[in-house]
């Protein structure tokens, strides 16, 4: 059995922004036309252990069926060593007779098809006129970010706010700030991209017409953004089915009695359908709530393997 293996820096490269912010916009096209199997993912937490293992698996049938699974190891402390907190591999397998075809950096994966997804969302439902991008964190997650948003929005302002002053200072146009609140006060379109527990966002702060992508936080016990600013926002998400049993952010204000199920005004995959309304006003809050998904994995591994496969990059072993 042949196996195609390629790294971050091979991913990265076959995997260019735009290019996976159309795969994303087909892969959430197809979750909502039923035409892809996302369960929920499996995570591994010991007793006292602060680092997690989770496992993403979707498939897709129809002409082309296919296989995948992400396997990653998420460890908190790796900011500090200056690493990706998302360790593992995404692999495909063959969806006729599922023989191992591929396996994939994980870490690269992760970070470009994060950020593609919240630009998706972000050219849904952030106003045209969206002109100061404002980013909380200075990790992986927040450069992705950078260069995602600046596809799908003409920003003249970029605010970042992150916990180690200097880490995005290389990034073109970027101008830092003392707090989160200074950050999110500027804030057209706003990414929280942090590993806080607690809220770091209050509704207060928000400037009317503000769009918000939450991508931090995707277990139940960790939020970003307050129970008001949830409450109080049209609420877009990934998936709904993840969104009520996985997101912290939805979790605690539904646990306050502030929200439920129903808050949840569409799925991503809808607004591109069509089957669901967007922004309805100019200062409505909007917040998309991220979680990240095995087909969204399975969507950009699949284009990089395939321009792997055409351009041979990679190495393919005998397993």
């Amino acid at each position: 059995m042949s196996v195609r293996i390629l790294d971050e820096h091979e991913v990265r490269r076959l995997l260019p922004m735009a290019e996976c912010i159309d795969a994303m916009t087909e892969a959430l096209a197809a979750l909502a036309r039923g035409e892809v199997h996302n369960p929920l993912r499996f995570v591994i937490r010991p007793p006292g252990e602060p680092s997690m293992l989770g496992l993403m698996p979707a498939h897709r049938g129809g002409a082309r069926p296919l296989y995948a699974l992400k396997a990653v190891a998420i460890f908190p402390a790796n900011a500090a060593r200056g690493l990706d907190l998302h360790q593992g591999f995404v692999a495909l397998f063959d969806g006729e007779t599922g023989a191992t075809r591929a396996l994939l950096n994980a870490g690269a994966i992760t970070a470009i098809r994060t950020a593609a997804v919240s630009a998706v969302a972000t050219r849904l439902l952030a106003r045209e006129d969206a002109r100061t991008l404002a980013i909380l964190g200075a990790g992986i997650q927040a450069r992705a970010h950078v260069d995602a948003l600046r596809e799908v929005r003409a920003f003249d302002r970029l605010v970042v706010w992150g916990r180690t002053p200097g880490r995005l200072a290389d990034v073109d146009g970027v101008e830092e700030v003392g707090s989160a609140e200074d950050a999110v006060r500027f804030a057209d379109v706003l990414v929280t991209a942090t590993s806080a527990a607690e809220p770091i966002v209050r509704r207060e702060w928000l400037r009317p017409g503000v769009h918000v992508n939450a991508v931090g936080s995707s277990i139940p016990t960790t939020r970003e953004l307050d129970t008001a600013t949830m409450a109080e926002a049209a609420l877009f998400v990934d998936r709904r089915e993840s969104t009520v049993n996985e997101a912290g952010d939805f979790l605690f204000p539904q646990r306050e009695g502030a929200i439920g199920p129903e808050h949840i005004r569409a799925e991503l995959g809808e607004l591109i359908l069509g089957t669901a309304q967007g922004r309805t006003r100019d200062d409505e809050l909007t917040v998309f709530k991220s979680l990240g998904l095995a087909v969204e994995d399975l969507a950009a591994a699949e284009h990089v393997y395939l321009r792997a496969q055409a351009e041979d990059v990679g190495r393919v072993v005998e397993l």
